[in-house]
């Protein structure tokens, strides 16, 4: 492999930044880092090339902003089936020590249960089920790019009294379930047959069997992006506050959003930046969101019934064409802009009729998460619950996995695991 000059401009606490270290470190490939958050320099030297955000990879002084795995490919003149060649032994908590390719013997395999998903549900299922002596196989198509792996900061996770970061914390569930025995591979589930007693899981390497399934797949944000947004990303549209805000010392940003994590990032953002200018699409907050840290900031302007058409600028974001509460267009002079849009739906195109969803694709459950089809269940954001949090996840997953311990051992009742 050739030799390559990478620089990758980082942040302390930002989860794309791991993402784009592992990745490298993965493929063998030398790296140099320079935290812009730690490093005053560092961050001078961003914001002198008009780079608002981490991280930002130059690979022989080209510019990968984000984690942008098809150009790193071609920039490092990789392939997608490229293994790691460091030498370097994985650490015992890391994804790349956890996850392994599909191969022969798990595919003659016939497994206990199979969770689709590898995300708080189905990691969280893997440790009940690993630990109630069923053989448990997990599958993850991307084991980095759920909603928990790219929240930066989880503080309210029971029994966890530290910060941490999404990622952390949903490895060390992974990690605990593989010490109960349970196997985790990489591989996308393109199709299933649930029609017999042994469930069909079909993969690109083949067919896993299954005698219960888990569906945990978690949801994922529409497609559809902002115009400009693709464009100016890194240079002045953010997602993530803990990475970023430092670049807006004193500066005018949009937030846009009707969450918790909108109004969040939207305090964390006042405390560096001149005006901060919350965008809330709609009349009502989603769930049990609390506006009042922000009504009494002088630092934060509050829009309800505002939405944001466009993006534009020059080198970075300038302005925002934004359809305000009366319908009218408005221009607004911004320097970036914190996008937090909702919208999320269940990833659940795969199964097709396999069983029963409703009209937004959400499986349709019991109590004991069990679908229509016996042996089959479905948890955490593939179902529908009244507000998308970990430990609900994460409660799924052990309510799924004692009733699929049921189902397996053919008893009559589930069995509860108290020590």
């Amino acid at each position: 492999m050739p030799k390559h000059e990478v620089i990758v401009y980082s942040s302390t606490g930002c989860p794309y930044c791991e993402k784009v270290k592992s990745y490298l470190k993965e493929k063998g490939i030398e790296f140099e880092e320079r935290n812009a958050s730690i490093h005053k320099e560092y961050f001078e030297q961003l914001k002198e090339r008009k780079i608002f955000g981490t991280p930002a990879t130059f690979i022989n002084g080209k510019l990968v902003l984000g984690f942008q795995e098809k150009k790193f490919i071609k920039l490092l003149g990789l392939s997608e089936e490229d293994k790691p060649v460091s030498s370097a032994p994985p650490q015992p908590e890391s994804e790349e020590s956890i996850f392994q390719p599909v191969n022969e013997k798990i595919l003659e395999e016939v497994y206990d249960f199979v969770t689709i998903g590898g995300g708080p549900a189905g990691a969280s299922a893997a440790v009940y089920a690993a630990r109630g002596k069923l053989k448990t196989l997990v599958i993850d198509k991307a084991p980095k790019a759920g909603t928990l792996a790219i929240t930066h900061k989880i503080a309210n996770y029971p029994g966890v009294r530290e910060e941490v970061t999404g990622l952390e914390l949903l490895t060390r569930m992974q990690a605990q379930a593989k010490d109960f025995g349970a196997e985790f591979v990489r591989s996308t589930v393109l199709s299933v047959d649930f029609s017999n007693e042994i469930k069909m899981i079909e993969v690109a390497e083949g067919t896993i069997k299954a005698k219960s399934v888990f569906i945990a797949v978690g949801a994922k944000a529409p497609s559809s992006k902002i115009n400009g947004e693709e464009e100016f990303t890194g240079r002045g549209v953010s997602y993530c506050s803990t990475c970023d805000a430092a670049f807006y010392q004193d500066q005018v940003v949009a937030v846009v959003g009707d969450n918790d994590e909108a109004i969040h990032e939207a305090e964390t953002l006042a405390k560096y930046c001149k005006t901060v200018k919350l965008l809330i699409p709609t009349e009502q907050l989603k769930g049990e969101t609390d506006l009042s840290p922000l009504e009494d900031n002088p630092k934060v302007e509050i829009y309800r019934r505002h939405r944001v058409r466009e993006i534009t600028g020059t080198d970075s974001v300038e302005k925002l064409v934004v359809l305000n509460d009366k319908k009218e267009v408005e221009t607004w002079n911004v320097d970036g802009i914190f996008l937090y849009l909702g919208g999320m739906k269940p990833g659940t195109d795969f199964l097709n009729r396999a069983v029963m969803r409703d009209e937004e694709g959400y499986v349709i459950v019991d109590d004991h998460l069990r679908t229509n089809v016996d042996g089959v269940f479905a948890g955490g954001d593939a179902r529908r619950t009244p507000i998308k949090q970990a430990v609900i996840s994460a409660a799924d997953g052990a309510i799924a996995a004692l009733s699929a311990e049921q189902h397996v051992n053919k008893r009559s009742k589930l069995r509860p695991q108290y020590s």
